[in-house]
């Protein structure tokens, strides 16, 4: 198997944590990620509530994390408090520049990490108590800073920290899972490649866009959260496959934030999953997915891959 020593160190036989992405990284998903070996993660993400939670909950077996947006985890009182006693191995809270909660989880002897993205941000993620950070570039897919791309990202962070640092944003295949590898990360944050995973908690129709996609038919945009009217701060837009949506309202975000017709519209779309309006998360690793194969035949894939190359590079 392919391991590393942060891997190793933490329980893990693969150097694979799910992204907790919200809306697609469910109690199932986690629970196959964990059983191919991986960490797998429970996403809260912009819409999450302790009800949301405890139903992924359920679904969760093994050793899994949880990972909460900032801003949502303040105004849902009592979110933060239900993810601890749930006892997870790993709490990654990010979008945010509040520590306190780190205090929390390790006086519950829980594991944090967060979301970065240059090496300062880095520097006060450990300042503040954080066991390990997520180098996350701006390949990746949904909410993050679009500033680095992911290898001079980790580059900067390696040197900036000495905690374990995984690496996301396009860590899609086995040649992206052994690069980063190469270049250092304890490990890799995967979203995007999972989201296709039949264990995910995406729609069918989702799915099949994913599994079509090209790595350069992403954009990143604030269309969606200003039509539905969530509270992401300015700079954090999301990466999402283009749409109709996303092409006529760019550049138009004021207009868009006064329009009710439109709020309706993308209600609906969401909820009929017409994708020519309702938003798709995905990274430029979009491309490298093929199938819908399962999280675990994915794992493996990947690192049975990156394990050969890496060997065939060090020859």
């Amino acid at each position: 198997m392919l391991s590393t020593p942060w891997s190793r160190g933490f329980g893990l036989q693969v150097p694979i944590v799910n992204a907790p992405m919200g809306g697609v990284a469910g109690g199932r998903l986690a629970a196959a990620v964990t059983a191919a070996g991986g960490l797998g993660m429970i996403g809260m993400g912009s819409t999450a509530t302790r009800a949301s939670l405890a139903e992924q909950l359920r679904q969760v077996a093994g050793r899994f994390g949880i990972g909460l947006v900032d801003w949502v985890m303040r105004r849902e009182v009592g979110l933060l408090e239900d993810a601890l006693a749930a006892e997870p191995v790993l709490l990654s809270v990010s979008f945010g520049t509040d520590w306190s909660w780190v205090v929390k989880a390790r006086d519950a002897g829980i594991a944090t990490a967060t979301q970065v993205y240059d090496g300062a941000g880095a520097r006060r993620a450990v300042d503040a108590g954080v066991d390990i950070v997520v180098a996350r570039g701006a390949e990746g897919g949904g909410h993050g800073e679009v500033r680095l791309g992911t290898l001079p990202l980790l580059d900067a962070v390696l040197e900036a920290v000495s905690v374990p640092v995984l690496a996301g944003g396009g860590v899609a295949s086995a040649r992206s899972l052994a690069a980063v590898l190469a270049a250092g990360a304890g490990g890799a944050w995967v979203g995007t490649r999972l989201a296709a995973c039949p264990e995910a908690l995406t729609g069918e129709s989702t799915r099949r866009a994913l599994i079509a996609a090209r790595g350069t038919e992403t954009r990143v945009t604030r269309v969606f959260d200003v039509a539905a009217g969530l509270a992401w701060p300015r700079r954090y837009p999301s990466r999402v496959l283009s749409n109709d949506f996303v092409e006529r309202w760019t550049e138009r975000e004021n207009e868009l934030a006064a329009d009710p017709a439109a709020r309706r519209e993308l209600t609906a779309a969401i909820a009929a999953e017409d994708l020519r309006v309702a938003p798709v998360d995905a990274g430029q690793g979009v491309g490298m997915i093929g199938d819908d194969a399962s999280a675990g035949e994915v794992i493996a894939n990947m690192c049975s891959g990156a394990r050969s190359l890496l060997t065939r590079w060090g020859a």
